[in-house]
């Protein structure tokens, strides 16, 4: 990352400022190539522009289809997250979880279940059923692969 001289905070900048003017696929193409970079999700998602909070969204969207190998690397940036003082913070870190689809996260986002705005519940809760759901797809596909690969036998 800091390979010609660009220190951490200066390409977080330079990652929000191009998510501020929807470069998003130059955006994309970077984690791909720099796994490393997941790493800054966390710090991402507080910006103050509504613009970078939900291009990061976007971002974790599409790197869940064309990344899910490094997708999780972006969650111990997030845990921290979920007991942020602001609740927008608390919200949109449960609200990436759900689609990271970590079951890692599971805990700390039951423990938002008591969390006392509404909104953050409400995404708390989303979120839980998103990794379960995950789990239970991703549990239904090995079964059947496994009974596929045995009737081939």
């Amino acid at each position: 990352m800091d390979q010609r001289g660009t220190t951490d905070s200066e390409l977080k900048m330079m990652v929000a400022d191009y998510m501020e003017a929807g470069f998003l696929e130059n955006i994309i193409d970077m984690f791909r190539h720099d796994s490393g970079l997941y790493s800054m999700i966390g710090d991402l998602i507080q910006d103050e522009r509504v613009r970078v909070r939900i291009g990061i969204t976007a971002l974790i969207e599409e790197l869940k289809a064309c990344d899910a190998a490094n997708i999780s690397d972006a969650v111990p940036s997030l845990l921290p997250l979920l007991s942020h003082e602001a609740a927008v913070v608390r919200g949109d870190a449960s609200n990436l979880l759900g689609i990271i689809g970590n079951d890692k996260a599971l805990h700390y986002l039951e423990n938002l279940l008591k969390d006392p705005d509404e909104n953050v519940r409400l995404l708390a809760k989303e979120a839980i059923a998103d990794i379960r759901e995950a789990l239970s797809t991703t549990c239904a596909d090995h079964c059947l692969n496994h009974v596929l690969s045995s009737a081939q036998e």
